[in-house]
C-alpha cells in the first residue's frame, strides 16, 4: 500500500508569556479562592481536621500555592483571621449604636456563618491562636453615655452579647425545640433580629422609646 500524502501543518504559533498584569489577577484570583475554601474546610473539620488537599480540591488550585502564598496551613488559617479581624472592625462601627452594631454582627453570622462556627472548633479543641485579652474600652465608653446601664458589668454584657448573636448557628436544635422555626429561614431571623433589639435597649440605663410599631 502506498502511504496517503501528509497535509502540510500550520505552523505553531508561539507561546505568549503572561503580561505582569496578567499574572497579579492570577494570583489574586488563586488567593481568593483558597480563602474562600479554607473557611469552608476550617469551619466544618476544624483547623485540626481540615487537609491542604481538601482545600486545594475545593478551590481548583494545586496544593503547592497554599505553601506559595500563605507559607502552609498555619500561614493560610492566620490570613483567614486577619481577614476576619478586619470584618470585625468594619462591623464594629463607634458611631453606630450598641443595637446597631449587635444586629449587623447577628446578620452578618446569619449571612456567612462559617466564622462562629470555626469558633466553636476553636473552643471545643482548645486551639488558641494569638488570643488576647477582649478590650473592653468601646463598650465601656457606650456605658457611660448610657448605652448600657451603670449597674451592668461590661465583661458580663458582652459576653451575653456574644452568645446571643452566635446561638441561632451553634445551637440550631435549641431554635427548633424554642421557637418552632428552623434557624435560616426568614421568618425566625427576621422575628429574632427584632427581639435582640428590644433586648439590647433594655440594657440601656434610660431605655429610649420604641419605634413605630415597635412597643
Amino acid at each position: 500500500m502506498t502511504e496517503s500524502p501528509r497535509m502540510p501543518q500550520p505552523p505553531r504559533r508561539p507561546r505568549r508569556a503572561p503580561a505582569p498584569e496578567e499574572r497579579k489577577l492570577d494570583a489574586e484570583r488563586s488567593r481568593r479562592l483558597l480563602l474562600e475554601a479554607a473557611k469552608d474546610e476550617f469551619a466544618s473539620k476544624g483547623y485540626a481536621g481540615a487537609r491542604v488537599q481538601d482545600i486545594a480540591d475545593r478551590a481548583g488550585v494545586n496544593k503547592q500555592l497554599i505553601n506559595y502564598y500563605f507559607g502552609g496551613k498555619e500561614g493560610l488559617y492566620r490570613a483567614l483571621a486577619r481577614l476576619w479581624q478586619a470584618e470585625e472592625e468594619a462591623i464594629n462601627d463607634p458611631a453606630l449604636s450598641l443595637e446597631e452594631v449587635v444586629v449587623a454582627y447577628l446578620r452578618h453570622s446569619f449571612t456567612d456563618p462559617r466564622g462562629t462556627r470555626l469558633a466553636v472548633w476553636r473552643a471545643l479543641t482548645g486551639e488558641a491562636w494569638e488570643e488576647t485579652r477582649e478590650d473592653l474600652s468601646d463598650l465601656r465608653r457606650r456605658q457611660e453615655e448610657g448605652q448600657v446601664g451603670p449597674e451592668l458589668d461590661p465583661a458580663a454584657v458582652l459576653l451575653l452579647l456574644m452568645g446571643a448573636v452566635s446561638v441561632p448557628v451553634t445551637m440550631p436544635h435549641a431554635v427548633r425545640r424554642v421557637f418552632g422555626l428552623e434557624p435560616d429561614s426568614p421568618e425566625f431571623q427576621e422575628h429574632y433580629t427584632e427581639q435582640l433589639r428590644r433586648i439590647v435597649r433594655r440594657l440601656a440605663r434610660t431605655p429610649p422609646p420604641a419605634g413605630p410599631g415597635q412597643d
